[in-house]
């Protein structure tokens, strides 16, 4: 995931308790009965320095007999939950059938994994990525990530709720209060997408657009990970950098691109967008810290 990379050079850059982290929350699924939240645990285990680095995703030294057990019940899983992943799960998904608030749950979790930054989830009303596959019906985004491996021509995405969802008030006011905004490199459909959907949330960005940068996921015309590129193909945008920037050019005043695409600069330019050209592929930590440098750098922070 490039935002949990991204936050880890941000914490080496900038320190963990300045930082607001809205977290996308449309992938959200149940499995097993549990509310499993990929995204938000991600993002705590990965600044609570228990993430696999592997994987991207889960925690690091994980293992899987739970996992191995429920199939005697239920078949061979398709979405991979650790036994200790399992923990949070649980308890995500009894506070939530009492009534409790997914922003709460999700301050307790960071709480207790030892997390100083403010992580939130985008609301705590429920929304839901569908991706319509050429061919298909349009399927929950994990089942077309994880289990169809992003096969197939997506035709169109669908942010199921996300019309009726209130923006996390805690969210907005981080957008309108902090000294600068960052649109991680991620997938600008389903992972930023969901978030600037919400009534208000992108209304917020645009008046903080003179403070707000956002580095692209694609380099050299191909994602650095996940289906970034075919989704921008298949949905009629240009598969580039150029093609992410012309997205943010209302909301971003910043737009970081990889040096292989330095040739993109002027007309990143043109769309009234500052251009940053630098090293964007976070092999390490420490390229991680470069790059949330030059992009702190870059805001003026």
């Amino acid at each position: 995931m490039g935002a949990a990379k991204f936050l880890r050079g941000l914490v080496r850059a900038a320190g963990q308790p300045r930082q607001s982290v809205i977290v996308n929350t449309g992938d959200d699924e149940e499995f097993y009965g549990l509310h499993v939240s990929p995204d938000l645990d991600t993002i705590v285990y990965t600044l609570a320095g228990a993430s696999n680095p592997a994987t991207g995703w889960g925690l690091e030294g994980e293992s899987f007999n739970v996992l191995g057990a429920l199939d005697r019940f239920y078949g061979q899983a398709w979405f991979n939950l650790g036994d200790r992943d399992l923990a949070t799960h649980l308890f995500r998904t009894e506070r939530m059938r009492a009534g409790e608030r997914l922003s709460r749950i999700t301050a307790e979790i960071a709480r207790r994994y030892g997390v100083r930054a403010q992580v939130m989830p985008m609301s705590d009303d429920r929304v839901r990525t569908f991706v319509k596959v050429r061919g298909r019906g349009a399927i929950p985004f994990q089942e077309y990530f994880v289990r169809r491996r992003f096969r197939g021509v997506v035709e169109r995405i669908e942010l199921r709720g996300a019309a009726r969802a209130r923006p996390l008030g805690a969210a907005l006011g981080a957008i309108r209060c902090s000294a600068a905004v960052i649109i991680a490199p991620s997938n600008p459909f389903v992972s930023i997408g969901p978030i600037l959907a919400l009534g208000g949330m992108r209304d917020a960005l645009r008046g903080a657009r003179a403070r707000a940068a956002a580095i692209s996921p694609i380099v050299g015309g191909k994602a650095v990970k996940g289906p970034a590129d075919k989704m921008l193909r298949g949905l009629g945008h240009e598969a580039s950098a150029l093609g992410v920037a012309r997205l943010y050019r209302d909301v971003c005043a910043v737009f970081v691109l990889d040096r292989a695409d330095r040739r993109a600069a002027a007309a990143v330019e043109k769309l009234g967008m500052r251009a940053v050209v630098t090293d964007t592929i976070m092999a390490d930590e420490a390229r991680a810290a470069r790059l949330a440098d030059v992009v702190l750098r870059a805001l003026e922070v």
